[in-house]
């Protein structure tokens, strides 16, 4: 990703840029379209004033999301950040992980946008690593509890995009997420400076080398954070976790609130919901800009079967995709020049 100074200085390479996991999207979309076209899909997508008010409620739920990460700055930061920066910087990070692969995400230039907020870099840093956590926390602890509640073979389905290798995929996904899970409890709680000793090790191998003066910065921020967070009371844990629940869920929901404005299959809201687990964590390896054709392409076959007609979850897919994904590309273009300016 350019840096941030590039969107005032190189606004063309910037626009292309951003136009970029627009594009891989909107191709995937056509060449689907092309593959599967069916003139009588459309005839199957209306907008009716029940499909309209379900639309209405994705949407509600997507706010939702925001919401909950925006209380969770609020909570984390000890209400230093106003609601307006909340709301700024939440607006960056979604910005920043549409733009960037799935694996890097917003929350790699967090501490860039809190410190830009008036928060130094010592908090920017806890507050980062936190929101890492308590993320991270939420999957290691729902995934198990999905694959209690809904059996294998029906979670992963049986297209041949969710093969056992994509199964693999998944637990293996879901296996570095629990072991970055005890890193961060571990540096965050237990022993920041084992971690940050590691971490200079690590880094001074000769093809790392040249990140070295960063990564001991990030250590020596990591100490000053496990300081910091260690004195935080249990419940302030528990509601920053509960805003993160909230989140996760809405964000989730919103698959849900859109099969039920489009397929005749209603009774299967447990299996819609647990599905955008899988799709969330295969769609983290993704190499392309907020997983962009790859997603369209997961979503048009993970939810193949609660469509009647062959190609109708693409069009729902691209319905998805603005709700949770071209609608934060827009605002984020609104929101970062103005920004910019002021700091």
């Amino acid at each position: 990703m350019p840096e941030i100074t590039d969107i005032r200085t190189k606004p063309l390479q910037t626009v292309a840029y951003i136009l970029l996991p627009v594009l891989i999207g909107l191709t995937v979309i056509c060449y689907l379209f092309w593959k599967e076209f069916d003139p009588h899909i459309f005839t199957h997508v209306s907008f009716s004033l029940k499909t309209t008010a379900f639309v209405a409620i994705a949407v509600i739920f997507m706010l939702g999301r925001d919401a909950g990460l925006i209380w969770r700055y609020r909570r984390i930061s000890g209400n230093t950040l106003s609601w307006w920066q909340a709301i700024r910087v939440n607006i960056l990070c979604e910005f920043t992980s549409a733009v960037t692969p799935s694996a890097v995400g917003g929350s790699s230039l967090i501490v860039v946008f809190l410190n830009k907020e008036g928060i130094n870099a010592g908090r920017s840093t806890a507050m980062m690593f936190a929101s890492l956590f308590l993320d991270e926390l939420f999957f290691v602890i729902a995934i198990p509890i999905l694959l209690i509640s809904i059996s294998i073979p029906e979670l992963f389905g049986t297209t041949t995009i969710l093969s056992k290798s994509i199964m693999n995929l998944f637990f293996l996904v879901y296996m570095l997420i629990v072991s970055w899970t005890l890193i961060l409890y571990t540096g965050l709680f237990k022993k920041p400076e084992w971690i940050r000793d590691s971490l200079n090790k690590i880094f001074k191998i000769r093809m790392l080398k040249r990140w070295g003066k960063q990564v001991s910065e990030l250590g020596d921020n990591l100490v000053v954070s496990s300081h910091a967070i260690g004195k935080k009371p249990f419940s302030f844990w528990i509601s920053a976790f509960g805003a993160t629940v909230f989140s996760w869920t809405s964000r989730f929901l919103v698959v849900n609130a859109l099969l039920l404005a489009f397929s005749p299959v209603t009774g299967k809201q447990l299996l819609a919901f647990g599905r955008q687990f899988i799709l969330w964590i295969v769609m983290t390896v993704s190499p392309t800009p907020g997983g962009s054709g790859f997603s369209e392409y997961m979503f048009s076959q993970y939810y193949a079967d609660f469509f009647p007609i062959a190609g109708t979850a693409l069009v729902i897919a691209f319905i998805w995709r603005i709700i949770t994904y071209y609608l934060y590309l827009a605002i984020g273009v609104c929101v970062i020049p103005g920004w910019l300016k002021k700091r």
